[in-house]
């Protein structure tokens, strides 16, 4: 596992469990960085050997990227006025975009992500495949070798610069920040789910789950908060049964781990390690990849969507890509070269709702695109 994930509801705890697993890291020795949206509640971080702490600052990200890649860029360009850093307004998705940037810059052996909400968590995870897919769209692989080229041609002179150059001159920043990609293996990846176990925490979490399995991991773990079980009284007996009612739940998602909460947060690090002591930490927590096979004259891919509902789920076909949406989440998968050629008849989802859960969508040759002796060939192969 290269990357640890952090996620919950507000007020779920996940700032202070991502902090809890890195303390943890670092204690067996690993490099650790833990990247976080807040700063954490207990001091000290930055003392602990083989640690180190770095808050996320949207804002200043942007300032800093506006200065250094979007005003030299544009400086040549006469026509083109740009305000000072100081005066951008953060565009959507800045703080995603912000805390992908330094994820890739994380030089350790474990990153620990304090990824905010489960929704903040798919739309970080989702990030690298939507940044591609804009990117091809818009600034397609032709494009982009005719693009070098004209900025051949400007820095010798030879071509006047103009709006377009510095367009151009951001294609390299967004292919080296891809390039940096920890995300890209999903099996070096894995995701906490925080949570308290409270009527309904479960449920509120399948979607989410769904979600993240679009984007190819699942959850290792819940990190339920829980509630000692030795008060006494009617309140208390009622909060332990609902709580008991929960875990079964949340063990449908991922194995849970019990936290004991107390009454108030971890005051030092000896009590934020303590949170964790009995936690190991996982190995990695990625799906496997889409599967296609041939069943009788057409083939099938499988995409694992743990925890999808049949009614949650939506694909469509654009060009060499499908285009699966899940509870409001959209992945674009690249199809492989055969099944370009094909043409879809139909999809189905199968154990839906469970861990087991997979989109199975059927492909048949298109007579267009296929040769008619290779189709033949194909049609007599049992």
């Amino acid at each position: 596992m290269r990357t640890l994930v952090v996620t919950g509801p507000g007020g779920a705890g996940s700032t202070t469990l991502a902090a809890a697993a890195a303390v943890r890291a670092a204690g067996t020795g690993r490099a650790t960085v833990l990247l976080t949206r807040r700063t954490p509640a207990v001091g000290g971080l930055d003392a602990v050997p083989g640690l180190e702490v770095r808050v996320v600052d949207a804002g200043a990200a942007v300032e800093r990227f506006w200065s250094t890649t979007v005003v030299p860029a544009a400086s040549s360009v006469p026509q083109v006025a740009l305000p000072p850093a100081s005066s951008v307004t953060p565009l959507p998705g800045a703080a995603d975009l912000a805390l992908f940037a330094e994820l890739g810059q994380a030089r350790a052996d474990l990153v620990v992500v304090d990824a905010g909400t489960p929704e903040q968590t798919a739309a970080l995870l989702g990030l690298p495949a939507t940044l591609r897919w804009w990117l091809d769209r818009l600034m397609p692989p032709g494009a982009r070798a005719l693009g070098a080229l004209r900025s051949a041609a400007v820095g010798t002179g030879a071509v006047r610069r103009g709006p377009v150059d510095a367009a151009l001159a951001l294609v390299p920043q967004i292919e080296a920040l891809l390039a940096a990609d920890r995300l890209a293996d999903a099996s070096g990846t894995a995701v906490y789910l925080a949570a308290v176990p409270r009527a309904g925490t479960a449920a509120s979490l399948r979607e989410p789950a769904a979600v993240l399995g679009l984007h190819g991991v699942r959850p290792a773990a819940v990190l339920a908060r829980i509630l000692p079980e030795d008060g006494t009284g009617e309140w208390w007996r009622t909060r332990l049964e609902e709580q008991a009612a929960e875990l079964a739940a949340l063990a449908e998602l991922a194995p849970v781990q019990r936290i004991p909460e107390g009454a108030t947060g971890p005051a030092d690090l000896a009590a934020l390690s303590a949170l964790l002591a009995d936690v190991a930490l996982p190995h990695g927590g990625g799906l496997p990849e889409p599967v296609t096979e041939r069943r009788d004259d057409v083939w099938e891919l499988a995409v694992p969507l743990p925890f999808a509902e049949r009614g949650a789920v939506g694909v469509t076909r654009w060009e060499d890509d499908l285009v699966v949406t899940v509870a409001g989440g959209r992945r674009s998968l690249r199809l492989d070269p055969l099944l370009r050629r094909c043409e879809v008849t139909g999809g189905r989802m199968t154990d839906p709702g469970s861990a087991d859960a997979r989109l199975v969508v059927s492909f048949r040759p298109d007579e267009q695109l296929w040769p008619a002796d290779l189709l033949a060939a194909v049609r007599r192969t049992p």
